[in-house]
């Protein structure tokens, strides 16, 4: 897996555009940022008809031949399964009295599924990092003490066991699969932003594929990440995104700070690859890992390091030893300016892997998130100066976070 260097470039993989308030804790106080994905060489632009579904005062336009979403059934049949997570961080505090222990309450949502014939509630790993008295509340008010039993912070996953809660209790949600999902698809969520529980938002897919970075996750982001436009708050963290059919196809994860309708998802597929692992070992250890610090391509980087191709991503350090360096992956040697920002030049640019195109850091990380394993061999297309060449890297394990990857 790449991961983003350290005091160069506007970029490392991305220029820092927004900052993204947790859509869970709301006394977390945690900043995610996103990277935004570059515009593509070529658009095509068709004839389309549409039809259009109503909810509430709202109206959704749908690509035809798309399924309206029918967000009153969605609603009925799920509220029952959305929990809401409730955590407590201690921090220390020091004042003119001395230091004191403060206690701060986490909020989140989060949903039943029920695996190898056990219910569990799957969350986001920020809703639980670090707290403490943990309890589920359900639909009915009805709450239990609660215990997390696997996390990914790679990919901001918990999985939460409440051992004393009755069966009556339970209303487990299906997975569907994110790889479905199309930009434009309808969805609706279901959290409980500020406390306010049950509520239910309505939108569309806007984008696939993007990359978000969290705190937590270290130098590594969170990949594969999908873009909607149902409106999420503090407090929605965790909870489901639902398809036209009902079946659970994300878990909100962030939302834009002052954004409207700009919201992201953990794909469900994401979900079916890493439960098993989290519920059986308590953690997840397949992230592929390259060990590169890169930067996403544009015209003017382009120039300054003698490409004549403007994606991709440019190579500005490679981790000693680990699989890229062994590869003979090449990274940047001299210190540049463009466009106001500094750049370490003279390394490889990755525009493929495996034959599939790559844009920028967005498509990098989406495709070792979803192609990449440790220990498998992945064919980097790189251009090294004006020439292209192909090199066979065998992927690592991505170290655990906070571990120093310079």
């Amino acid at each position: 897996m790449y991961y983003p260097s350290e005091g160069l470039g506007r970029t490392r993989i991305a220029a820092i555009c927004f900052a993204i308030l947790l859509a869970a804790g709301l006394g977390a106080g945690a900043t995610y940022y996103f990277f935004p994905r570059a515009a593509a060489s070529t658009a095509t632009v068709t004839s389309t008809s549409y039809a259009t579904t109503t909810v509430g005062s709202s109206t959704f336009i749908n690509a035809s031949g798309a399924p309206a979403i029918d967000a009153v059934q969605i609603y009925k049949e799920a509220n029952e399964s959305v929990v809401t997570v409730v955590g407590y961080i201690q921090t220390s505090v020091v004042s003119f009295f001395g230091t004191a222990v403060e206690e701060e309450e986490v909020l989140g949502s989060g949903f039943i599924m029920n695996y190898d014939n056990s219910n569990w509630v799957v969350t986001n790993f920020h809703v639980v990092n670090g707290a403490t008295n943990m309890t589920v509340t359900f639909w009915n008010g009805d709450s239990y003490p609660a215990k997390v039993v696997g996390t990914d912070p790679y990919s901001d996953l918990a999985i939460v066991e409440v051992p004393t809660a009755p069966a009556s209790e339970y209303h487990a949600l299906s997975l569907s699969s994110s790889s479905s999902l199309e930009v434009g698809d309808p969805v609706a969520a279901i959290g409980n932003p500020f406390g306010l529980t049950g509520t239910l938002t309505v939108g569309v897919v806007s984008q696939l594929g993007r990359t978000i970075q969290e705190a937590t996750a270290g130098n590594f982001s969170i990949a594969d990440v999908i873009q909607f436009s149902a409106p999420i708050n503090p407090g929605n963290s965790g909870g489901p995104l639902f398809n036209a059919n009902g079946g659970v196809v994300g878990l909100t994860t962030a939302t834009v700070n002052g954004s409207e309708g700009v919201g992201f998802a953990i794909p469900s597929d994401t979900v079916a690859k890493e439960i098993g692992s989290l519920i059986a070992n308590g953690t997840y250890d397949e992230h592929a890992y390259l060990g590169i610090g890169t930067a996403d391509m544009f015209y003017q980087l382009a120039q300054a390091n003698g490409n004549t191709v403007t994606y991709g991503v440019l190579v500005e350090d490679v981790v000693s030893g680990g699989p890229a360096a062994t590869a003979g992956v090449q990274a940047g040697s001299k210190t540049v300016t463009v466009e106001g920002e500094q750049y370490l030049v003279g390394g490889d640019v990755i525009i493929s892997i495996n034959g599939t195109q790559i844009i920028n850091g967005d498509g990098l990380a989406s495709y070792l998130e979803e192609h990449g394993q440790p220990g498998h061999t992945l064919v980097l297309g790189i251009m090294r100066g004006t020439t292209y060449k192909t090199i066979d890297v065998v992927c690592g394990t991505r170290p655990p976070p906070g571990t120093s990857t310079g």
